[in-house]
């Protein structure tokens, strides 16, 4: 095995851009990658196993920060625990400000679960800590018993390899770009009265008559499968439905092109589809159009320029130096836009293969993923290939008629049928009393406006009321919605109290209070109060140095160009939170040089 020596940070891959800035609640972009095994999941022993496998693939403990321009992933001491399994299957693992693992290991009766935010590594990188994670429990469970340690893969492979980012590296400027107009796609309409749950459909079908029924036909399993996918949702279109194609988006591993042992994201994808329009036609002429798809875009040409295309924006010379919040919209309506062009997903995760030491104990592997839409994945153990279905729909006619097309050609398939337990993902006790809180401020504004109507008609008491309690939610949403990181939640109270009071003090004829009194009192308080946050919590340097950078930043600079330009009367406490934000920030260049350049480093990276 090789050191496992890696980096502090590092930028995220093309795709993982992507998953970072449009992951939601409802659509949280975390995959499950399973394994059933023939004997109850002990969890003592699969603990050490995990402890073993993350010491092979140290990507994994990391977690994501937000830097000026782009997030970033930030090696972490985090030790990650298994846990019965106790959620819904895929929930959302990132939660934004907080600081955790994008990944769990969870068991339940006879599986093990393996579910990762896809910012952190795609199927390939996820199938690889799971064989491993599944090698070394079968390891701790028999090892003493003679089980052999194999090796599952090329052990010259280093941490740096694992975190090459290989879009960068097979990215070369050159854009053959073909503009032609995408047609918006038929979407499904039905969608589950409850979004959050979603729907799970598993089967399970022979290889041997797959892969002969794809023989018969001349074409590979993936465009067979494509192909009777398509037609599934063929049969519960209208004939004006028609009138729009059904495109499948295919993620496609690029390793298959390019040489790579990354375990970060690296992959494109391709979208073939039909248009049935009002004609009759056959499932074999579907068949070869979807075919010769594959053919002509299943080349190492067309993903050289699928990675170029992506990489160009990334590295635009203007758009790299936009603020993160505006990336992130521009990125997430992006996605949202692209949704209209394709139908459904179909990811093929590949055959996953064991050494024939650990196969007896081991009944399957298995994979699915949350979305928006519909998705079919698929992955084949032995000689069994699974299959499973998820959406948010309420419908489960295309699933039956997917299985129904695959028993018409001689492929039998069997129901899978696993037990999830019941969630006890804590109920959101916080949103339900913030709602509350809300609807308590919008009484208190509306009782105040109609009071001063009804009572008093000469003044407007009620505006102060009104602007009173706006501020007060203001200040206690903001509180909220940061409560995940104290360190960010005292930045923001700064700014916000800040300059809403010298919109106050602007509004009701200015006095000055406003940066005479608040505004350096509250600096000074905010920057005392993020060292005693920093001490109680026990953070590293590198964790409160970027906060307490900006508010003595904060602090030092507009206190000093207010006494510049006169505006202040009362210039004491502004000279000393001045001088005091000053000094912190010399402070921190003397004594946390290390861990001031690295942050100036990760958070202005371009």
């Amino acid at each position: 095995m090789q050191p496992r020596k890696r980096t502090t940070w590092r930028k995220l891959d093309n795709a993982a851009l992507l998953f970072s800035a449009a992951s939601s609640e409802k659509d949280p972009r975390v995959f499950r990658f399973y394994c059933e095994m023939k004997e109850p999941v002990q969890p003592d022993k699969l603990q050490a196993a995990l402890e073993q496998t993350v010491d092979r693939y140290p990507l994994f403990l990391s977690v994501m920060r937000k830097g000026l321009f782009w997030h970033y992933l930030e090696h972490s001491d985090l030790e990650p625990v298994v846990r019965e399994e106790y959620k819904d299957p895929c929930a959302p693992i990132y939660v934004r400000d907080k600081k955790n693992l994008l990944f769990e290991t969870t068991f339940y009766h006879n599986r093990i679960n393996l579910e990762v935010f896809h910012a952190l590594t795609d199927g390939t990188g996820a199938a690889e800590f799971l064989r491993e994670l599944v090698k070394q429990y079968l390891l701790a469970c028999h090892g003493e018993m003679g089980m052999p340690d194999i090796p599952l893969g090329n052990g010259h492979i280093t941490v740096q390899d694992q975190e090459n980012d290989s879009f960068s590296k097979y990215y070369t400027k050159e854009r053959k770009v073909e503009r032609r107009h995408k047609p918006k796609a038929f979407q499904m309409r039905k969608r589950a009265r409850v979004y959050g749950k979603l729907q799970i459909s598993e089967r399970t079908v022979p290889v041997a008559e797959l892969l002969a029924k794809a023989r018969e036909l001349k074409v590979s399993l993936s465009v067979l499968v494509t192909t009777a996918y398509i037609w599934a949702i063929r049969q519960e279109m209208s004939r004006l439905q028609e009138k729009k194609p059904v495109i499948l988006m295919v993620p496609v591993n690029l390793r298959k092109f390019f040489t790579s042992d990354s375990m970060l994201n690296f992959f494109a994808w391709i979208e073939p589809g039909y248009l049935f329009g009002q004609a009759d036609v056959e499932f074999e002429t579907v068949l070869k159009v979807v075919k010769k798809q594959f053919e002509n875009d299943l080349t190492k040409e067309k993903m050289t320029t699928h990675i170029n295309e992506l990489i160009a924006l990334e590295k635009h010379p203007v758009l790299k130096f936009f603020p993160l919040e505006i990336k992130n919209w521009g990125i997430s309506t992006g996605a949202r836009q692209a949704e209209n062009n394709v139908t459904a997903i179909y990811s093929n995760m590949g055959m996953i293969q064991m050494p024939a030491e650990y196969i007896p104990y081991v009944e399957r592997f298995g994979v699915f993923t949350s979305t928006p839409k519909m998705e079919l994945t698929m992955c084949s153990f032995g000689d069994k290939v699974s299959l499973g279905f998820t959406s948010r729909f309420d419908t489960t006619n295309i699933q039956r008629n997917f299985f129904r097309i695959l028993e018409d050609m001689g492929v039998g398939s069997e129901a899978v049928e696993p037990e999830y337990p019941v969630s006890d993902t804590p109920k959101l006790t916080g949103v339900s009393v913030f709602k509350w809180f809300s609807f308590l401020c919008i009484a208190a504004a509306v009782l105040s406006v109609a009071g001063n109507v009804m009572f008093k008609h000469d003044t407007f008491w009620s505006i102060i009321a009104v602007a009173g309690i706006g501020s007060l939610w203001m200040t206690l949403m903001v509180g909220y919605y940061k409560r995940h990181n104290l360190l960010k939640d005292a930045m923001w109270q700064l700014v916000w109290i800040t300059c809403g009071c010298m919109l106050w003090d602007l509004l009701i004829g200015w006095k000055g209070w406003s940066i005479d009194f608040v505004f350096p009192a509250a600096s000074m308080a905010v920057m005392l109060s993020m060292l005693v946050i920093a001490k109680l919590q026990s953070h590293s340097a590198k964790e409160y140095m970027i906060y307490l950078l900006m508010a003595a930043g904060y602090s030092c600079i507009v206190p000093f160009i207010l006494l510049l330009a006169g505006a202040v009367k009362f210039i004491y406490l502004s000279v000393i939170c001045s001088a005091l934000g000053f000094l912190m920030v010399i402070g921190l260049m003397i004594f946390r040089w290390k861990e001031f350049k690295e942050e100036m480093e990760k958070n202005f990276h371009v």
